[in-house]
């Protein structure tokens, strides 16, 4: 009961937050496109979200040792150049001046004539607070999307001020309670919710990096199904990290021994992952954002072998393949004797993870259906893939759960440690709850899918464990519509009481007619 009435009181919580940061987004937009305004309210709400961290990091410290009225925020620059700069950026990863604090900043700003260039060095300088610790590259170009001096603002000092100002002042507006009560989740919820609302609003672009919490949700329960303990997580393709984040959420109670790891070819990505990890309260010496093309430049090899991997690659984009002859000898792609076509890069993404992964693990990726039937190269890729027994589990998940996109996609879980030479198919396209824009997964279906997945109970018309002897025969298809049959839910007719009906109704049409006769000609003898 205690629970349920927690949960109702979150839910009502964060739907308030989403209300008040949405109301904010649109307030303060004008002129500007959503898309590129976006940096500038998370930017700022990150910014909130450091200078309330560190200042309860200081506080708290200070109460502990018996000052129990000590405010961080209320004290000199010169004080705390003094006493608390020291050690602090080898604990938190950075450093605050209280003259720098939101809290402060917000105070004065709306008569600030120098709020945009007050900004722009607070940011530099919380940046520059990492140069020479080990937490330099988690916190170096976290605001260079945030451009305060950017003519997106408006065309003068006054009008971006203004446009600052008012993005200040409202998210300051917003009540995320006690950080030291947990509402930090809240906070990094709102963050989600606002990222996944501009997703929406972008199209294909917002879709490219966004995996909805829903379908991040299931990925996360896939991985760790059975599992008490990993090593670390991983995402090749990390965007905003809401796969990784999805982990810590989940998984609170299992030990993650060594932290979230992910890489980003996309700048505003790659500085959206690191903060959300700030956000939800991972330290910057328990996770490894970085950035480069994985599929050419991997930056995570000195750390593999990863226990979980999840992930969520573009679907079919282009890359070099075999323009580069090397890659054909590169250990990941070697062994399947033939590198992903060129047109398509699904497979490179998939032969990366399977590299990554370790003996012990398990990896759940979503892929665009089409990687699982199409001929040539792709299929040669599918063969070794099976004759090896890497795949675990084929699900096909319902339509239109992505931002930007209406294909129904898949989820691919691959294994190093199978016990048996089966490969389980699970057609989830009806598990789902409609709402206004998108499908949702809602937590029985997620339930209903990874019960499935776990106990491999073969149920009609949604899951099959079928035998590699059966995919060898069907040349290797792996399209889960092969081996779980559709219901068929059209109606069955029975002609002998149709016929009837034909009967009844001709005759009925016949009097109807007559009686129209009669009248007209009554009306005709008048």
């Amino acid at each position: 009961m205690a629970d349920k009435i927690k949960e109702n009181l979150e839910t009502v919580q964060r739907a308030e937050l989403h209300r008040k940061i949405w109301a904010i987004a649109d307030d303060v937009r004008g002129a500007v496109d959503g898309w590129d305004f976006k940096q500038y309210i998370l930017g700022i709400l990150f910014y909130r979200f450091i200078s309330e961290n560190i200042t309860e990091f200081f506080n708290e410290a200070e109460r502990e040792a018996g000052d129990l009225e000590f405010d961080y925020a209320e004290i000199s620059d010169e004080e705390a150049e003094q006493d608390f700069r020291p050690n602090t950026v080898e604990d938190k990863g950075f450093f605050i001046l209280p003259s720098q604090l939101f809290k402060n900043v917000v105070k004065t700003a709306k008569n600030n004539e120098n709020l945009n260039t007050d900004l722009a060095n607070i940011f530099k300088d919380i940046e520059g607070s990492a140069v020479g610790f080990q937490s330099e590259d988690d916190i170096k170009g976290l605001f260079e999307d945030v451009d305060t001096r950017s003519n997106k603002l408006g065309g003068t000092v006054a009008e971006k001020n203004k446009r600052l100002c008012d993005i200040l002042t409202g998210i300051d507006k917003i009540n995320f309670g006690d950080f030291k009560d947990n509402d930090i989740d809240a906070f990094g919820d709102a963050y989600e919710y606002l990222i996944s609302n501009y997703a929406s609003n972008a199209g294909k672009s917002g879709g490219e990096f966004f995996t909805p919490q829903t379908v991040s949700k299931l990925l996360a329960r896939l991985v760790m199904e059975g599992k008490t303990k990993i090593n670390k997580v991983y995402d090749p393709t990390c965007g905003s990290g809401s796969l990784l984040l999805q982990m810590k959420k989940q998984f609170d109670e299992h030990i993650i021994d060594e932290g979230f790891f992910g890489q980003e070819i996309n700048m505003t990505n790659f500085n959206l992952a690191r903060m959300n990890m700030f956000l939800h309260n991972v330290n910057y010496n328990n996770f490894s954002i970085r950035r480069g093309d994985t599929l050419i430049n991997p930056l995570h090899g000195d750390e593999k072998p990863f226990d979980a991997i999840v992930s969520n690659p573009p679907y079919s984009i282009k890359w070099i393949g075999d323009k580069d002859p090397t890659l054909i000898s590169d250990e990941r792609f070697a062994p399947a004797g033939k590198l992903a076509p060129k047109s398509y890069a699904d497979y490179a993404f998939i032969l990366h993870s399977l590299f990554y992964l370790s003996s012990q693990g398990r990896a759940a990726i979503v892929c665009f259906p089409g990687i699982f039937y199409r001929k040539g190269a792709e299929k040669t890729i599918r063969q070794y893939l099976v004759d090896n027994n890497f795949i675990d589990c084929v699900i096909q998940l319902p339509e239109n759960l992505f931002f930007g996109t209406s294909i129904a996609t898949c989820v691919l879980v691959m294994a190093k440690n199978k016990t048996e030479n089966k490969i389980l198919f699970i057609d989830a396209s009806k598990e789902f709850k409609k709402e206004t824009n998108n499908n949702i997964l809602e937590e029985n279906n997620i339930k209903t899918i990874v019960e499935e997945f776990k106990n491999r109970e073969e149920k009609e018309h949604f899951s099959r464990y079928v035998d590699i002897d059966e995919i060898v025969e069907n040349d290797y298809n792996l399209s889960v519509s092969t081996y779980v049959e559709k219901e068929d839910t059209r109606e069955k007719i029975d002609i002998k009481v149709l016929n009837k009906e034909i009967d009844v109704t001709v005759k009925k049409i016949d009097e109807l007619r007559a009686s129209i006769n009669e009248i007209v000609r009554e009306l005709e003898d008048e």
